[in-house]
């Protein structure tokens, strides 16, 4: 099977490039990615020269670039490209309305004229908003609060609406809150591992009771490649594992894991529209035979241990080294 990816040198994509690669001997992959500054071509170091993977340069937005690599029909698309900071989309959504729902419609367009078998569109439970008690399901309404959810939102309407429209052979992933390796040190559990081992104090919003379903990267990873495989076309996939933590309870695990007290807690304001619970019901996706294999026990000390073995790869991230040497090494676009 031939692979278009699209945003895998980010933190989910990159980890289900290995995953793919590891798992089937046969599979081909084409990674289109534009580099921005969560873009990181040293998360796929290990496997950069795999004779059954290939790096492009370039724009999901650019309709060029996306025509000329989807011409060579590609068996599935995966769309993983976008921008998923929340506090980045309160103070500049213009960008995450491109990138999210403009990117998305041009690979939709181009997948359209060259009649790709499978378009699949990795998408958040912060579409659904929050929840206070329950859980959602794929047929639960819409209910965006940030900039960020709204354009994943978007996407995921604009999705819909091709499948509709058109006979677009579509899919729709929806994934709890992931962690785990490769993780830019912006989302909580990296930022706050990273801080402490930095022995700087961590940032909690508010009383730090928001509650977060936390999956393990390569769970994800394996509901993303059930879905592929098995998913039926026009469908929406939850992805959870029923680990619910608020931040405070995730802080004081890694508090714990890296030696430090709560003194190096700060409580800072809380921010603007932030969602007090997620919570998947994910009864759909294990139907097609997908469960977590991972118990959150273990995948947040392997988690932890990563950040403590990998100083180099997130010291260049927060100094800003790794940003500056790609800008360099790719000026030019394919």
């Amino acid at each position: 099977m031939n692979l278009l990816i699209t945003g895998g040198a980010g933190f989910i994509g990159s980890n289900f490039i290995r995953y793919i690669l590891n798992k089937y001997s046969d599979y081909k992959i084409i990674n289109l990615d534009k580099l921005t500054y969560c873009g990181n071509l040293e998360n796929l170091r290990d496997i950069e020269n795999h004779h059954h993977y290939s790096f492009i340069k370039g724009d999901i937005c650019d309709e060029r670039i996306v025509d000329k690599l989807v011409s060579r029909q590609p068996d599935a698309i995966l769309n993983f490209a976008a921008e998923s900071h929340v506090d980045r989309s309160i103070l500049e959504p213009q960008g995450f309305i491109k990138t999210d729902i403009l990117g998305t419609q041009t690979l939709l367009e181009a997948a359209k004229k060259y009649s790709i078998q499978r378009y699949i569109q990795i998408s958040t439970d912060e579409v659904y908003g929050s929840i206070e008690h329950g859980s959602f399901t794929e047929d639960s309404h819409l209910r965006p609060n940030s900039p960020y959810s709204a354009s994943k939102t978007g996407a995921d309407l604009i999705v819909r609406a091709y499948y509709k429209t058109f006979g677009l052979p579509i899919l729709i992933t929806r994934s709890s809150n992931n962690f785990g390796p490769y993780q830019y040190p912006e989302k909580l559990i990296p930022l706050f591992i990273t801080n402490l081992l930095e022995d700087k104090k961590v940032p909690i919003y508010g009383n730090g009771q928001q509650v977060r379903d936390w999956l393990y990267v390569l769970d994800n990873c394996g509901g993303i490649d059930c879905v592929l495989h098995y998913g039926q076309i026009g469908e929406i996939y939850n992805i959870g594992s029923d680990n619910e933590r608020t931040n405070l309870e995730i802080t004081k695990i890694i508090l714990e894991q890296t030696g430090k007290d709560r003194d190096y807690i700060e409580y800072v304001k809380d921010r603007p529209g932030h969602d007090r619970r997620y919570s998947l019901d994910s009864a759909k996706i294990q139907k097609l035979g997908w469960s977590a294999r991972y118990k959150f026990e273990e995948a947040m000390l392997k988690t932890i241990q990563w950040y403590k073995d990998n100083k180099q790869w997130w010291q260049s991230i927060k100094s800003g080294e790794y940003l500056k040497y790609y800008q360099k090494q790719y000026k030019t676009t394919y």
